[in-house]
């Protein structure tokens, strides 16, 4: 075919694609232009119409999470406040009282405070209930409360406060404040170095390499990085965190996109401090996104063994866009696949099920990594090595969701005198005494299995009942009920876990607590023991 012939051809069908590509954009564009003008009129007519007075602020906000909602719990609509907040998140420095507090409809309540800052130095402790700021009922303030607490250094808050049945007030003298990425490292014997890294904020790879140094500077010829509990964070500095162990030039993860610019290969850019070091990493189920950047990566190229529970499994990306009035949208943009080609998203939050829940992927895709060890994609990071203690399960999840262990530990710790960290022990009495303030406090749960029995009782399309049927379904959620207070006793390793963990705080802060783990922690002591052993290291990464 001559080049005049193909000429011919190609110009239209190179005109048909324009044409089509063309058109799609114009019925988008017009669909979208219908869609804010049909808004815009409903939402002037309802706010200069409506019955009551409107907060066209607070319907415009409420409209606009409702929407975002649909998609995936990581995309947000951040306003000025927000944005500012995750500026502090990310930087890991702020102004303020230096304590975790979490926000209530009548109350603050004191999680933790940070040792040596002001919140910690006024006095408060973990379990204070915070209800007025100054002269601010907190029951009586419709936003948030928490960003009372926030203001410039130097300056001072009064906070009026209950603790076991008291009502307290303090005067709390705002500082400077430090979030480490990296809150403690140690030796765990002569030649095994511990890091925690805690969180992916602008400090991580740079303090996780001066912790990493200083081990090594102490004899470590062995590491275990410890990433149980860290929920993400940035990107950039998960890449930096696995460049410290491996060297220069490698792939660590690929973007994906339907935007093309957002396609994008990360490879290392430095020299490691250590490409050769023995490496474990421990996961969980509250590990997440940057954290499984760095385990999947580890892994898929053989650099590390994992060590503990499945993690999380947030595959996506996002990034913050700028919004006028100095608000943002902090939007899923990809999707991130590990060295091998596996993402690691667990639920489908473009299928969802009757109730609207995402859907967990259930069929997995089998891949290799550089050593061609099997690795599976569609549902977090599979550990390695599975420690028992380190899972999760459903009641200990619904005892710290609705703060019973929180509550528990609140009490031990103003009944209880603990005066040495390496001397404590939470014995089968206190456990004993756990499981009776759990059956006599108002804690409820579901299981999984009542939901659906509840489901088929009240599904009169699918079941014809006789009496004899409906008693024996009464009777098995009476059983059910029962088998909750005899799972105290199944679980008991994984809830005192979790006991000993937030009593320990109380006396000793979070440096108490990584402190006691040297010695008590499962997942380390097994961490420690398989380092420990060169040929079984060898054999599981090979």
């Amino acid at each position: 075919m001559n080049k005049l012939m193909k000429k011919k051809i190609l110009i239209p069908i190179l005109a048909v694609v324009i044409l089509v590509s063309a058109s799609s954009f114009k019925s988008d564009f017009f669909e979208i232009a219908k869609q804010i003008e049909i808004f815009t009129t409903l939402f002037k007519e309802l706010n200069m119409n409506y019955v009551d007075e409107t907060n066209p602020a607070e319907l415009m906000d409420t409209a606009i999470k409702n929407m975002l909602d649909e998609l995936d719990p990581y995309t947000k609509f951040l306003n000025e406040q927000d944005v500012e907040a995750f500026k502090i998140n990310n930087a890991g420095e702020y102004s303020g009282i230096g304590a975790l507090v979490r926000s209530y409809k009548d109350k603050l309540l004191v999680v933790e405070p940070y040792k040596g800052y002001p919140a910690d130095k006024a006095g408060l402790k973990a379990g204070d209930e915070i209800v007025k700021i100054g002269d601010i009922t907190v029951a009586d303030f419709d936003d948030n409360a928490s960003e009372l607490l926030k203001g410039a250094n130097n300056t001072s808050v009064q906070v009026t406060y209950k603790r076991q049945g008291e009502t307290l007030t303090a005067t709390i003298e705002r500082g400077a404040v430090e979030v480490d990425a990296v809150p403690f490292h140690k030796m765990v014997d002569d030649k095994t170095g511990y890091i925690v890294l805690a969180k992916f904020n602008a400090k991580a790879s740079g303090q996780t390499k001066e912790a990493l140094i200083d081990l090594k500077d102490k004899g470590a010829e062995k590491i275990i990085l410890d990433l149980r509990g860290n929920p993400g964070g940035l990107l950039s500095e998960a890449i930096n965190v696995t460049n410290l162990f491996v060297d220069k030039g490698e792939l660590i993860v690929t973007t994906k996109s339907k935007v093309k610019k957002f396609n994008r290969e990360y490879k290392t850019k430095n020299q490691p401090v250590d490409a050769e070091i023995p490496l474990v990493v421990l996961v969980d189920g509250s590990s997440a996104s940057a954290s499984e950047i760095v385990s999947g990566g580890l892994q898929d190229l053989d650099r590390a063994v994992i060590m503990g529970a499945r993690s999380f499994g947030k595959g996506l990306v996002q990034r913050p866009l700028k919004l006028t009035y100095g608000t943002q949208l902090k939007v899923t943009i990809s999707r991130y696949y590990t060295p091998s080609g596996r993402c690691i998203q667990s639920l489908d939050y473009w299928n969802r099920d009757e109730d609207g829940n995402a859907v967990r992927n259930t069929t997995f895709n089998e891949f290799t990594t550089r050593n061609g060890r099997k690795v599976k994609d569609g549902g977090g990071v599979m550990p390695d090595v599975e420690i028992a203690a380190t899972k999760a399960n459903e009641l200990t999840s619904a005892l710290l969701g609705n703060n019973v262990i929180f509550d528990f530990a609140t009490d031990y710790h103003y009944k209880n005198k603990v005066d040495n960290v390496y001397a404590f022990t939470f014995s089968g009495s206190d456990y004993q005494t756990f499981k009776n303030y759990v059956e006599q406090s108002d804690f409820t749960f579901e299981t999984k299995t009542e939901k659906v029995l509840k489901g088929a009782m009240t599904n009169r399309e699918e079941t014809v009942y006789n009496t004899t049927i409906e008693n024996d379904f009464k009777t098995l959620l009476v059983d059910i009920e029962k088998s909750k207070i005899a799972a105290l006793e199944t679980f008991q390793n994984e809830i005192q876990k979790k006991l000993e963990d937030e009593i320990i705080k109380r006396y000793f802060y979070r440096e108490g607590l990584y402190d006691y783990y040297l010695s008590h922690d499962e997942a380390i002591l097994a961490a420690t023991e398989l380092l420990g052993n060169k040929d079984k290291y060898r054999s599981i990464l090979e």
